[in-house]
């Protein structure tokens, strides 16, 4: 408890947290109107996928070079860019629905530029925060930062299903002021400190590709993204909520709103209890455990017809989802030189796209291929596969007992010399 409220004293924390709340909770309002215009353009649960994709692609040529940036610019100030980028989209969007039109390729040329902010957005954001808070603190500022993360994904989509009555191009300029409020707010965050490192290391950490030979170096850390990328990737249900809201049960924009904000009400409630209780032992074991309430909570889901049970079964799924999340996220800041910590956090940020983005093309294209209820069961059933496959494929994941096991200057400072 004294560590949690040391920890929201600081300033510049704070500043970059109400930042990425507001930017967070404004894109969530943003996605509800995007997906149900969509869907009620086409009726078609592969343009659901689309949308994921058209985000995703550009995630792939840009992310190495983004973490490359995000290691040699001042992060703050590629945040301020990111967002102001993110609301230029917005008012995009206002311009798409103030035209009605009735074609979907602008939708998806918008998203691309949106996910090209996000390639950089992304690493920015995830390497910033050990920069802002002393290493006794971290645990608890990443616990907040996702519980404030969370609680923007919780609000956000319920806005948007009520906004949306308001008509589109209201929502969408919303939106872009929000996102302006948002790069207002990083500006004043000040400038982001950056480690000294020793000078072996800084003649060995230019390429872009730093951050893919660090992973593959550290079977812990590889374990723990793969294993986050397979699960969601096939896991994901979000992306098919509007059909579900429409076809399954019956409701409309804002029982879609409520539908997107239950994972996100389910991980908040577990970051608030990592925050006060953070994991210190059995940290492997932990993680699989989130990944196996994740696939059985997507199975049950798949199969309701309920409408509070779909909500209760997307509150397990968010909160199982947190609990990896959270893992992942100490290992890969604590496993990681602040010298690359860019480049291994643009692997994530690609990886997390994969599982998400990817996850949500896959998750359309199996819809439309097999139907909404076995697309999401069969999902659910491959998330449990894959973390069974992955308990026998990386048992130092597995038997990982606490994060100080993790040592990053050591072990970058090994993979230099093996490489010299």
């Amino acid at each position: 408890m004294i560590e949690l409220f040391s920890t929201l004293r600081n300033r510049k924390l704070n500043l970059f947290l109400a930042a990425r709340f507001f930017a967070t909770m404004a894109v969530q309002i943003q996605s509800i109107a995007i997906g149900w215009q969509i869907y009620e353009l086409s009726g078609d649960p592969l343009d659901l996928g689309l949308v994921g994709l058209a985000q995703f692609l550009p995630l792939i040529p840009m992310s190495l070079l983004a973490g490359h940036i995000v290691d040699k610019w001042d992060r703050r100030r590629i945040l301020s860019y990111c967002y102001l980028a993110e609301s230029i989209c917005a008012l995009m969007f206002v311009g798409f629905s103030l035209s009605n039109l009735h074609v979907k390729w602008p939708v998806f040329i918008i998203l691309a530029l949106y996910g090209s902010a996000r390639a950089f957005m992304n690493p920015a954001s995830q390497a910033l925060v050990v920069n802002l808070v002393p290493p006794k603190h971290l645990g608890s500022a990443i616990a907040i930062n996702a519980s404030i993360f969370k609680l923007a994904i919780i609000s956000g989509p319920v806005a948007g299903g009520f906004l949306y009555a308001l008509g589109p191009s209201h929502l969408y300029g919303l939106v872009a002021f929000t996102l302006g409020v948002s790069t207002l707010l990083m500006f004043f965050t000040g400038r982001s400190p950056t480690k000294k490192e020793d000078d072996a290391l800084k003649r060995n950490h230019s390429s872009i590709f730093e951050g893919l030979y660090y992973l593959k170096s550290r079977r812990v850390l590889l374990g723990a993204l793969s294993l986050d990328l397979f699960a969601v990737l096939f896991g994901g249900a979000t992306a098919l909520l509007p059909a579900y809201a429409r076809d399954v049960l019956n409701a409309g924009p804002e029982a879609l709103g409520l539908l997107r904000s239950a994972p996100a009400l389910g991980a908040a409630f577990m970051a608030f209890a990592l925050a006060f209780r953070p994991i210190r032992t059995r940290v492997g074991v932990w993680m699989f455990t989130g990944v196996f309430i994740f696939g059985i909570a997507t199975i049950i889901f798949g199969l309701s017809t309920y409408f509070w049970v779909s909500v209760v079964t997307l509150l397990a799924m968010g909160a199982g989802d947190m609990l990896s999340v959270y893992i992942r996220q100490l290992l890969v800041q604590t496993g990681t030189p602040d010298a690359i910590r860019g480049r291994v956090s643009a692997v994530n940020s690609l990886f997390i796209g994969a599982s998400n983005e990817l996850g949500e093309f896959e998750s359309g294209f199996a819809a439309a291929w097999i139907g909404l209820v076995p697309a999401v069961v069969l999902g659910g059933s491959a998330t449990l596969v894959i973390g069974l496959i992955w308990l026998a494929a990386f048992p130092e994941l597995r038997r990982l007992k606490s994060f100080n096991e993790v040592s990053a200057e050591h072990n970058y400072a090994n993979l230099v010399s093996s490489k010299n």
